[in-house]
């Protein structure tokens, strides 16, 4: 087996890495030369390093040689403008499967990371399932269904689709808003009525190194999530906890996130820098929940999250005391 990683240098992307060199499993990855290298730096004398971007078919067709699995992690989060999503998400996606059907007698396997915006908001009463009708309420998320369409209808590789919720642990850079936020003795009090589903982004990362060769998974699409439902209070909650901090609370009311979302897209369209929050972020912000069931991925593939968010929030907070990020 060697495996093709793209998205290798960002956050999930970085965790993939970690654990198929934990697998001692041949990996190459595939980077722009502009990438930041900082979290798998450790990584790249054992790996190898093919450059080019989803976004170069011609790079995806060099970088494909020798290959016989594919785990495409690369995408966009954040954008400047709507388009950015799709240019990665959908045509970037649509690249990879067509560079990946030229070498479709020799590549055994396809995973593609997608996300649970593409499936769309759902409650703990009626937590989403695979079998449900996708209704995303985001660009991002529309862009995210629209990667994963490429793949179902396009793909003649045998692939797997894996669609995680909030990704959190060490190296993530969207919670840690809210750890700098308790480290300035400020307590964040999002809507205690919006309930998440989350992942801790080591164990996200042993499923999908897993659906590379499980032979349930293929055609198959998973939500990879753990069984705990959370709320982002609950979060801020065990982080100041954790942190040991005497806080002030911080309501953050739907009212008062409108403004702030409005205020950063129109900042990120003057500095051109994108933001996380924006109109669109707003739109998931304001559902109802982000909840799913992880159990057909456990039942078919033997796959769990056992870190619980306790556990979780200790590692990533130790990580970045470690790293001097608090």
């Amino acid at each position: 087996m060697k495996v093709l990683l793209t998205g290798a240098s960002g956050f999930v992307g970085s965790h993939i890495l970690d654990s198929l060199r934990g697998r001692r499993i041949d990996t190459a990855i595939l980077l722009r030369p502009t990438s930041d290298k900082r979290f798998i730096a450790s990584h790249l004398p054992a790996v190898e390093l093919r450059s080019g971007s989803v976004t170069d078919r011609a790079s995806l067709d060099r970088a494909l040689e020798g290959i016989t699995h594919v785990i495409h992690c690369a995408g966009c989060t954040r954008a400047r403008r709507n388009s950015e999503f799709y240019d990665i998400n959908q045509a970037g996606t649509r690249n990879v499967v067509e560079a990946a059907n030229t070498r479709r007698d020799r590549l055994q396997r396809l995973v593609h990371i997608s996300s649970l915006a593409a499936a769309g908001p759902a409650t703990a009463a009626k937590p989403a399932c695979e079998s449900d009708p996708p209704a995303p309420v985001s660009e991002y998320g529309k862009s995210k269904l629209a990667g994963e369409l490429e793949v179902r209808n396009q793909s003649r590789v045998p692939w797997v689709v894996i669609r995680p919720p909030a990704v959190y642990g060490p190296r993530d850079e969207a919670f840690f808003s809210m750890f700098q936020a308790v480290s300035c003795h400020l307590l964040p009090r999002p809507s205690a009525r919006q309930a998440l589903s989350v992942v801790f982004a080591p164990d996200l990362a042993e499923m999908i190194v897993t659906a590379l060769e499980h032979p349930a998974a293929l055609g198959k699409t998973y939500f990879a999530a753990s069984d705990e439902v959370i709320t982002g209070r609950r979060m801020a909650g065990e982080i100041a906890a954790q942190m040991g901090h005497w806080t002030i609370p911080c309501p953050l009311p739907s009212a008062l996130l409108w403004p702030v979302c409005v205020f950063q897209e129109g900042l990120s369209r003057i500095t051109g820098k994108a933001s996380l929050l924006n109109l669109q972020k707003f739109a998931e912000l304001r559902a109802p929940g982000w909840v799913c069931d992880p159990s057909l991925l456990r039942h078919e593939l033997g796959c769990s999250c056992p870190t619980t968010l306790a556990k979780g929030i200790a590692a990533t907070l130790k990580w970045y005391w470690d790293q001097g990020w608090l």
